[in-house]
């Protein structure tokens, strides 16, 4: 499965009301660790079904980051039952995001 792109007209179905944890990577197309991190960020979503893995455009939805406190990007939050249990920020290796989820 591919990362599902979130708005903030689909953000509370798709990560609030998520059953499964939810992976969130705030990004924006002009940023260069952002777009080191995000072909893991795509691979974490193929390789593992229990995750939903979501992203978030900080330029497009700028109210989301906010809510977020993503003021430094790439921010990657892991969610359960719609509360961040554990977030980072900036490019990290496969290996530190999976340490995120827990695996």
């Amino acid at each position: 499965m591919n990362a599902l792109t979130i708005t903030k007209e689909n953000f509370e179905t798709e990560v609030t009301k998520s059953v499964k944890p939810v992976l969130l990577d705030f990004w924006a197309p002009w940023c260069g660790p952002c777009r080191m991190v995000s072909p893991v960020i795509d691979e974490i979503a193929r390789e593992f079904q229990d995750i939903k893995v979501c992203k978030v455009n900080v330029d497009e939805q700028p109210e989301l980051a906010y809510a977020f406190g993503a003021m430094s990007i790439p921010t990657i939050a892991v969610l359960k039952n719609g509360k961040v249990v554990n977030r980072t920020v900036g490019a990290r290796p496969k290996s530190a995001i999976l340490k995120l989820l827990g695996k």
